[in-house]
């Protein structure tokens, strides 16, 4: 069996997915040029916009593989339980099978 708490660390790394989306959304949008400042303090500010969105982008990539990997270590976990479990059902209806054949033959005196 795998890790237990691979629903928790879901949770956890859903919580960080929102967090950076929510980061994301706090940048806005692109920067508009300022007529009053020069061309390259235009452009300083459209730079360090995109440094940020681009900082923000690597971290969401991250998380998001993160998040697929546990859900994919948790789906692996389920297919596990659900092949013991059939294998589980396999005895016990074998088990239940041999009970009635025993139970059924007549007794002889």
């Amino acid at each position: 069996m795998t890790n237990i708490g691979a629903g928790e660390i879901i949770y956890d790394l859903r919580k960080k997915i929102q967090e950076i989306q929510a980061n994301l959304e706090q940048l806005g949008t692109t920067p508009t040029d300022i007529p009053e400042m020069i061309t390259s303090a235009n452009l300083l500010r459209s730079n360090e916009y995109l440094s940020n969105t681009n900082e923000q982008k690597t971290k969401l990539l991250v998380a998001y593989e993160q998040y697929s990997a546990a859900l994919e270590e948790l789906l692996l976990t389920v297919f596990d339980i659900q092949k013991d479990l059939k294998e589980i059902l396999k005895e016990q209806s074998s088990l239940i099978s041999n009970s009635s054949k025993k139970q059924s033959k007549p007794k002889k005196k």
